[in-house]
C-alpha cells in the first residue's frame, strides 16, 4: 500500500470517527429528553419542580407569540458578543504587554492573581453604583470576570514557548516585536483558542449574573423572574435557550479554531 492509499485510509478513519462522536453526542442528548420526559409522564419527576420537555417547547412558543422570545436572546446575545469582543481583545493585548515587558510582568503578577481570586458577585453593588443598573452594569461585570483569567492563560503560554526558536531569531537580531510576531503568536494559536473558549464561558456567566442583578430584559431576567413567580418551567426554558446559545457560539469558535489552522 503506498503512501496515498495510506493517506485515504487514515482520512477515511478520521471521518468515521467524528462520525460516532458526534452520533453518540446527539444519542446522548435525545436518550436525556426522552427519559426526561416518560419521568415527569409517569409522575416519577414533579414536573412542577422539574418541567418537562413538552412543556420547555410550550414555553418557548409562549414567548414566542407574546414578542418576548427573540427580543430577550437578542438582549443577551448583545452583551455577550460586546463583552466577549472586548474582554479578548483587552486580555490578548496586556498579555503580550505583559511578555514584551518582563518587568511589568513581574510588578504585576500578584496582582493578577490576587484580581482572579476575588468573586466578582461580591463587586456587583459596587458596578451598579459606578455604571449604574443598566446595561453597562452587565458588561462591565461581564469583563471584571473575563479579562483577568484570560490575561493569565495567554500569557502563560507565550511565556512556555518553545525557547530555541526564540534564541534561533535572537541570533539573527530580531528584536522582541518580531519574536512576537513571528515565533510567539504563531505558536500560541491553540493556546489563544483556548482562551477564547474559557472566555466564552466566563462571559457567559459574567453577563447572566449581570442580568440576574440589574437588567429587565434578556435570558437572565427570564430565569430571575421565572424563579420569583415559582414559574419552573420559565427558569429551565432560560436556562437550555442559554445552552442553545452556549453551543451555537462555541462551535463557531471552533470554526474560528479550524480555519486559524489552516492559515498558521
Amino acid at each position: 500500500m503506498n503512501a496515498k492509499e495510506e493517506y485515504k485510509k487514515f482520512l477515511k478513519q478520521l471521518r468515521f470517527s467524528t462520525a460516532k462522536v458526534i452520533f453518540f453526542q446527539i444519542l446522548i442528548l435525545i436518550l436525556f429528553i426522552t427519559i426526561w420526559q416518560l419521568l415527569s409522564d409517569k409522575g416519577i419527576l414533579n414536573s412542577f419542580l422539574c418541567s418537562s420537555p413538552k412543556k420547555v417547547i410550550d414555553t418557548i412558543i409562549s414567548l414566542w407569540k407574546s414578542n418576548n422570545l427573540l427580543n430577550n436572546v437578542w438582549v443577551t446575545l448583545k452583551e455577550i458578543l460586546i463583552s466577549f469582543g472586548i474582554g479578548s481583545f483587552i486580555g490578548i493585548t496586556i498579555a503580550a504587554l505583559l511578555w514584551l515587558s518582563p518587568f511589568a510582568s513581574r510588578v504585576l503578577d500578584p496582582y493578577l492573581t490576587i484580581l482572579n481570586s476575588l468573586p466578582k458577585v461580591s463587586l456587583g453593588p459596587i458596578i451598579i453604583i459606578w455604571a449604574g443598573a443598566n446595561q453597562n452594569s452587565i458588561i462591565l461585570m461581564a469583563l471584571l470576570i473575563s479579562v483577568i483569567s484570560t490575561i493569565i492563560s495567554v500569557y502563560v503560554g507565550f511565556k512556555q514557548t518553545n525557547k530555541t526558536s526564540i534564541k534561533l531569531l535572537k541570533s539573527f537580531k530580531a528584536n522582541k516585536l518580531q519574536i512576537f510576531t513571528k515565533v510567539i503568536l504563531p505558536s500560541n494559536v491553540n493556546t489563544i483558542i483556548s482562551s477564547l473558549k474559557i472566555n466564552l464561558s466566563m462571559t457567559f456567566v459574567g453577563v447572566i449574573m449581570g442580568e440576574l442583578l440589574v437588567s429587565k430584559q434578556g435570558l437572565g431576567y427570564l430565569i430571575n423572574y421565572g424563579s420569583q413567580v415559582f414559574n419552573t418551567n420559565l427558569v429551565i426554558t432560560g436556562v437550555i435557550l442559554l445552552g442553545i446559545l452556549t453551543s451555537i457560539l462555541y462551535f463557531l469558535i471552533l470554526f474560528i479554531e479550524k480555519k486559524l489552522k489552516k492559515e498558521w
